[in-house]
């Protein structure tokens, strides 16, 4: 048979359109913010922990996609995988049958997550969020979901009530009406539920936004509070979930077992979207409770075989490469050597996090030149320092890294799981030359202020 269609070809008629084409079709302000930082590079292959982009260079990838390739990019065990899958020809989403491989994923992932007896599949962190919210809801009989400030649970409707970040939500109202406390305070958590209505309190283990971890106790604490009014516990691991913190899920090493707990991004392999919602014993039981509710929240592309093969591929290659151990070791390595760079930066004030989700947070220095133009870089921005950073280890590194929030002087470090010692290695002698730089006065300023004058010109 003929074939008309090869993407390969396509791909290289159409290369270097990248920019054009998204700003004709796409999100046109994507390419000009990208543009404006010196991003906006025309990138070919990727493998591991690095990518290349048209000219040849070689990049650290310190983002992995906002955790998404925890295993690293292009991981061949996962591509044979899914080739093998394609080839086996299945009757794929038949939608009533009972197909082997969603079974399969989630033994496999209730395996891993003690206390959890059931899993729902659906297609993003988004997604499984939103099944949380309503299982809760349905589960309890309550309205009310308690989220943190500072939270990020996705930006569908639903997770968007539940985002603590204003920046993300301005301009969506009229929003669920749902109830912002304070990261880590029990005392607000106590005050809402003696209202009675409250489904659960939705978390992070460690918030993506800013990384943040919990406070010792705290999951525990706010669990029983709330099941002591009717209300249960989620656990939002679709960042630091399968590995990303050195155990399997986060919260793991607060040793409390949550009511629901949602995951995502590394469970693709980095090829084929997919989402989960694990809940404990009888939760699943109150949603899907007869035969008229046996489709009460499902979704068309739940379960498919090729998502599923990528998630069973992604925990294999979890177990046999040792991932969730190197995920802690190189933590730690990563977190001494930053630690030893900031004892000589006045402008570095935590190094936190756990496992390979690491944040660095600046902070007003004490001597009175740097304490100058860390007052005008916060006047003109508030965080702006932070993109300071970011922009020299991209454009004069070549290490990809990001801030951790709007307005916030943090960087976030989510490299994947696999990284060794040239990876650690690369990042931290690129970090030291940049805070070195950062010393100078208003170096960093000069730095990116020729980085805009060099776009402008070459726009």
């Amino acid at each position: 048979m003929a074939v008309g269609f090869d993407i390969r070809a396509l791909i290289e008629a159409r290369r270097g359109e990248n920019a054009a084409l998204h700003d004709d079709h796409l999100n046109a302000q994507v390419p000009r913010m990208l543009g404006t930082i010196g991003f906006d590079r025309v990138l070919t292959t990727a493998a591991g922990a690095w990518y290349d982009d048209a000219d040849g260079n070689r990049y650290l990838d310190f983002l992995s996609g906002f955790g998404v390739f925890g295993i690293g990019r292009n991981h061949p065990v996962v591509r044979r995988a899914l080739q093998d899958v394609l080839d086996a020809d299945l009757a794929d989403m038949v939608q009533f049958d009972l197909p082997l491989l969603p079974g399969l994923l989630a033994e496999q992932l209730l395996a891993r997550s003690p206390g959890m007896e059931r899993v729902y599949f659906c297609n993003s962190g988004s997604e499984a969020v939103e099944a949380a919210l309503k299982f809760a809801r349905c589960a309890t009989g309550k309205p009310r979901i308690l989220y943190a400030d500072h939270a990020y649970h996705g930006l569908t409707t639903g997770a968007l009530s539940v985002n603590g970040a204003e920046e993300f939500r301005r301009g969506f109202a009229p929003l669920l009406p749902d109830t912002k406390v304070p990261f880590g305070d029990l005392e607000a958590i106590e005050r809402e539920v003696r209202r009675g209505d409250v489904a659960a309190l939705l978390v992070e283990p460690i918030q993506g936004k800013g990384v943040q971890v919990a406070p010792a106790g705290y999951l525990a604490g706010a669990q029983q509070l709330l099941h002591a009014s009717g209300g249960l516990l989620i656990a939002d691991e679709v960042q630091t979930g399968l590995g990303r913190t050195g155990r399997f899920l986060a919260h793991h090493h607060d040793g409390v077992t949550p009511d629901i707990v949602t995951v995502a991004k590394t469970l693709s392999g980095g090829f084929v979207p997919v989402g989960a919602t694990m809940a404990r014993a009888g939760i699943f039981e109150k949603v899907y409770s007869s035969l008229d509710r046996v489709f009460v929240h499902a979704s068309t592309f739940m379960g498919n075989a090729l998502a599923m093969t990528a998630g069973l591929a992604t925990l294999a290659v979890l177990d046999d490469e040792d991932l969730i151990a190197n995920a802690e070791h190189r933590g730690q390595q990563l977190t001494d050597g930053l630690r030893a760079i900031a004892a000589d930066s006045e402008l570095i004030a935590d190094i936190r996090g756990r496992g390979l989700m690491i944040g660095i947070e600046f902070g007003r220095p004490s001597s009175l030149a740097a304490r100058g133009m860390w007052t005008m870089l916060n006047t003109a921005r508030k965080g702006l320092f932070a993109q300071l950073v970011v922009v020299p280890l991209y454009n004069r590194h070549r290490v990809l890294t990001q801030v951790a929030g709007d307005h916030m002087a943090v960087i976030k470090l989510l490299p994947p799981l696999m990284i060794g010692d040239e990876e650690v290695e690369t990042f931290l002698t690129a970090f030291a030359d940049v805070m070195a730089d950062a010393k100078r006065p208003n170096g960093l300023a000069v730095d990116f202020g020729r980085t805009l004058v060099k776009q402008a010109l070459g726009r």
